[in-house]
């Protein structure tokens, strides 16, 4: 059977060009070219403001002898081990006060709940010195402590001299990473099923037990991001060092900044650089294979 003839004033056009299977190439590089426009900048931004000044330090901590020089001194290896140990130490004394008081705060009824977990959002946003601040204004040497405790004891000095030791720097440490911590466990908690929780609890499951076997399954996901979060952090941290005026303590960063400004020494300061570069890196890269081997 014949097709019927088109209808009278109308042509029918056929597809050729780029309009046809031939031409899809063409068009899909059409469609494409103004995504590669609107990167370009972005990506030429980022290297001249970061991956330049990067390839600058690599290339100046390369001078001759600079890595043997700083690998065989004792200043860098006290700061590396007290680098690690104070940010491993302030981790896991986040993780710990951070998953009892976001438990509190999501799980346990009380006047103000919500205003503290908008606090939580604000503080997030400070910096690390005014945290450092507010501890030497209580714990310093002239603090609000010391200086009550002269007043009843009459004695001319107090006793809390702690903020200029590694103590002190963790405290501090402690309590500016805290927050990094609660935040993403308290998103955890707010889309955990609370049907979970009574059944356990009408099951006779004490609140010990609940915490156990129901909350921290699905919290570890959140730890374990905020844990990430908080190591890292630690290990870049600058401000709460000096800010404490901890004389015994040096870090990685303040090696940097030691080598670099006092010093004059730019080798150094480079090479020190690009292995805390390589820590950071190296932890990073590790929690993201971690985290797609369990799935999280």
């Amino acid at each position: 059977m014949s097709s019927a003839p088109p209808a009278p004033g109308i042509v029918p056009v056929l597809p050729k060009g780029p309009s046809g299977p031939e031409g899809a190439p063409a068009a899909l590089a059409e469609r494409r070219l103004p995504t590669i426009l609107w990167v370009l900048p972005p990506v030429a931004v980022l290297a001249l403001v970061f991956l330049y000044p990067l390839a600058l330090v690599v290339q100046e901590s390369l001078s001759p002898g600079a890595y043997s020089d700083v690998f065989g001194s004792q200043a860098f290896r006290d700061a590396l081990a007290t680098t690690v140990w104070l940010a491993v130490g302030a981790t896991v004394g986040c993780l710990v006060l951070g998953f009892v008081l976001a438990l509190i705060i999501a799980f346990v009824p009380f006047p103000g709940g919500k205003a503290v977990a908008k606090f939580i959002d604000v503080f997030l946003s400070f910096p690390s010195f005014l945290i450092t601040l507010a501890l030497l204004f209580v714990y310093g040497t002239v603090g609000m402590a010391n200086g009550l405790w002269t007043d009843f004891t009459g004695a001319a000095e107090g006793p809390f001299h702690f903020l200029t030791t590694p103590w002190g720097v963790l405290l501090a440490e402690i309590t500016y990473f805290t927050p990094f911590v609660m935040r993403p466990l308290l998103a955890a908690f707010s889309q955990l099923d609370t049907a979970q929780l009574e059944v356990a609890s009408s099951l006779g499951a004490r609140p010990a037990r609940i915490v156990r076997r129901v909350i921290l399954p699905e919290a570890l996901p959140a730890l374990a991001a905020g844990g990430s979060l908080v190591l890292v952090m630690c290990l870049n941290e600058f401000g709460i060092v000096l800010f404490t005026g901890a004389k015994g303590v040096t870090t990685l960063p303040m090696l940097v900044y030691g080598k670099a400004i006092l010093e004059s020494d730019y080798p150094a300061a480079c090479v020190v650089a690009v292995v805390n570069i390589a820590i950071s890196v190296g932890l990073y890269s590790l929690y993201r294979m971690v985290s797609r081997r369990v799935g999280a």
